[in-house]
């Protein structure tokens, strides 16, 4: 069964979203917020993934919202009324696992639901070609992980060293080879190399 809260304030498309999980087989709601503070004060238990609207009416939102919550390594996905791609490439570099606009059917926020509780990402066709034509970026979690696997380190050492689940640091390794297209350790290791995460080893002699 994936759990999933819902952090939207308006009103008549939150009760759509709710009605859109409830019908679906397999996924569950646990929460449906108004905002970020909402959330954080009713949520029963960590759910598989968040569905976050953009602009929300705590004073937190946007890129800010979507690093808060998936700092705390929540699966993000956001379903936001924005489609630009300022706005879209803001959100996934904070952190966001997918990203799908208001117009999105109940059939699609499911399909994106799933991909993203299991580890994926999501973005609808829509908006796919902002991500192709923007330079890959890397959330402060992703780098860090990047950093301890050039160092040398395992799985299991970087869960300890970070303190979070073995699964989790997979999910963040399938994304960052999702984003780099680089899929074996030696090539992430010259990845994080070239973008100055780890220093370049120096010639002896």
């Amino acid at each position: 069964m994936i759990t999933v809260a819902a952090v939207e304030d308006h009103p008549v498309y939150r009760q759509g979203l709710v009605q859109a999980i409830e019908a679906a087989p397999e996924v569950t709601l646990v929460l449906a917020a108004r905002s970020i503070q909402d959330f954080e004060t009713r949520v029963p238990a960590r759910p598989d993934v968040v569905l976050l609207d953009l602009h929300l009416p705590d004073g937190m939102e946007g890129a800010q919202a979507v690093n808060h919550l998936s700092s705390r390594d929540l699966a993000v996905l956001v379903v936001s009324a924005s489609k630009g791609a300022t706005d879209v490439l803001d959100a996934i570099g904070a952190g966001a696992r997918g990203y799908l606009t208001k117009q999105a059917e109940p059939d699609e926020i499911i399909r994106a639901v799933r991909a993203v509780a299991a580890g994926g990402t999501y973005v609808s066709a829509t908006l796919a070609a902002y991500l192709l034509k923007a330079p890959i970026q890397l959330t402060e979690r992703e780098r860090e992980i990047l950093r301890l696997v050039a160092g040398g380190e395992t799985d299991q050492d970087i869960a300890e060293q970070l303190i979070i689940s073995v699964r989790t640091v997979r999910s963040h390794l399938d994304r960052i080879r999702d984003k780099t297209g680089h899929r074996r350790r030696a090539d992430l290791t010259r990845l994080a190399i070239e973008r100055g995460i780890v220093p370049r080893p120096t010639r002896e002699g």
